[in-house]
């Protein structure tokens, strides 16, 4: 049997395609990112199945829209009993290791992964519970434009500590792997909360773009008025003009995200080079992604929380050569997908109740019957009802009870600034995605889900705040009394244990050699 491959996943956060030198960006420098890309197949139409970080993150994890697992928004709890990747290639011989941000809710912060070798960024309780109950409700955790108006470089941030922390504790873990006596393929999770605002990079970060080069967005500024019903949902939501926004704040935001995506883009080097140090570069196929994307100030609007392309669309690498010859796929494909890809890459297996396809066919360049088909939702804040997206060929479907429908098409219309809903020259398409929309979703039902599930979750929230607070937040275990030097092994063993690469002792002076 040949040997299966370890798995090297990375995820940066809110990381758009549209933002990335290996989907076209003229200014953005990421050469790590770039060299995954040239050598390995880059899938041109990915897309998120849920434009907001932690359902995203649970579809991914399990290959099923979120909806089905009840993961309604970032406070929905990843309920123990769903199955995910971890769980599926641990069963079949795998070592699951993950560290980073997951954004896992509930008192399960493993989900099948038997190592997690950091805590998290986000916290694990139910306390970013919306109420669709009352629209009107605004919460101190929503998105706000002081992230957008405060924009530019710093000395630190919160999230430079947690990266920092992550590809320190990451790179380690690679060398660990390769000088213990565990000899399990491996599959490890690497997590960044890069780029996702606050828009907030280093200097040395910011100095590597020429500020005036940096690009307006594509699409004006819409007023809130001029835009769509969500569009001014949104506005509602994190801007309500609390701020006045000018070009040199969208300018300045823009910026710092393309220095957090040189940061990261180091990071992911960092990993890379701890591969090949380790002599396991070449046994390992690296697959990157992002959860969601970026507004950036397209149309306005900033953050996630819809379907337009800058928000919903997502990079997606699966890197080795010797494995897979380069290429590009133009078929649209999304984040379910991933599971099953995993387990055909891990040499078979299959999860039942899937979402997604593999994408090892089309990887391959061996997929005729390839349904081209992807599937979005969202019921997190902003939203008064359940939103939906079906992507089919060129066509982009949004469909909500309380919004009029659009239709975008996006192989003539790339920036989606022609709604073609109710035009008859694409009535067959929009009836065909309509009705897919339909058949996969109840809308009033899961309305109902979600606000029952949102009335409990707060309830226990407010409970749990009162008295004495259990906390589910990840705690990493750690055992220092193993570490490093200690009389229960040898001294040079342990030295020469620890060093790659690994040597058998010398023997003395005047024995055979």
């Amino acid at each position: 049997m040949a040997k299966r491959p370890n798995i090297l996943f990375i995820m940066a956060d809110q990381l758009a395609a549209s933002a990335l030198p290996a989907y076209g960006h003229p200014v953005v420098a990421a050469p790590h990112i770039s060299g995954l890309a040239e050598g390995g197949v880059l899938f041109d139409s990915a897309y998120c199945n849920f434009p907001i970080c932690a359902p995203s993150r649970f579809s991914l994890l399990t290959g099923r829209l979120a909806s089905r697992i009840g993961a309604f928004d970032n406070a929905a709890e990843f309920a123990a009993a769903t199955p995910t990747l971890a769980h599926h290639l641990r069963t079949s011989g795998y070592r699951t290791l993950v560290g980073g941000k997951m954004h896992f809710v509930g008192p399960d912060q493993l989900h099948g992964f038997e190592e997690r070798f950091t805590t998290d960024i986000y916290p694990a309780d139910f306390g970013w519970t919306p109420n669709w109950r009352d629209p009107s409700a605004r919460f101190e955790w929503f998105h706000s434009m002081v992230n957008v108006v405060e924009a530019g470089p710093c000395e630190r941030s919160l999230q430079i500590d947690f990266d920092d922390a992550v590809a320190f504790a990451a790179t380690r873990k690679i060398f660990d792997l390769a000088r213990d006596d565990d000899e399990r393929p491996f599959f490890l999770m690497v997590s960044f909360s890069h780029p996702h605002d606050p828009y907030t990079t280093t200097r040395d970060y910011w100095d590597r773009y020429d500020h005036d080069a940096i690009p307006p967005p594509t699409l004006a500024f819409e007023p809130p008025e001029a835009r769509d019903p969500h569009g001014r949902r949104l506005y509602e939501n994190y801007d309500r003009g609390e701020y006045r926004v000018t070009d040199d704040h969208i300018r300045n935001a823009r910026h710092a995200y393309y220095g957090m995506i040189s940061y990261v883009d180091d990071k992911i080097g960092g990993l890379m080079a701890a591969l090949e140090a380790a002599r396991l570069a070449e046994d390992t196929i690296i697959v990157l992604t992002s959860d969601h994307g970026d507004m950036l100030g397209e149309r306005g609007l900033f953050y996630k929380m819809n379907f337009f392309e800058e928000s919903a669309r997502v990079p997606l690498i699966i890197h080795n050569p010797g494995r897979f010859d380069p290429r590009r796929v133009a078929e649209n494909v999304s984040l379910v997908d991933l599971l099953p890809t995993f387990l055909d890459l891990a040499g078979g297996g299959h999860a039942a109740d899937q979402d997604g396809h593999s994408l090892a066919p089309l990887m391959a360049g061996k997929c005729d019957d390839w349904g081209d088909t992807v599937l979005g939702e969202y019921t997190a804040e902003g939203a008064i009802a359940p939103i939906f997206m079906a992507r089919r060929g060129p066509y982009k479907y949004i469909a909500c009870e309380a919004d009029p429908p659009q239709l975008y098409h996006l192989s003539i219309d790339p920036h989606e600034r022609v709604n073609l809903a109710g035009d008859g020259a694409h009535a067959e398409a929009e009836q065909a995605l309509a009705t897919l929309v339909a058949e996969t979703w109840d809308s009033d039902a899961l309305t109902a889900q979600v606000i029952d599930s949102q009335d409990r979750r707060r309830m226990i929230f407010d409970a749990l705040m009162t008295g004495n607070r259990s906390l589910w937040d990840y705690r990493t275990p750690r055992d220092d009394s193993k570490d490093y030097i200690r009389n229960t092994v040898a001294l040079y063993g342990a030295e020469r244990r620890a060093r790659l690469p690994y040597r058998d002792a010398p023997k003395p002076e005047g024995e055979d050699q």
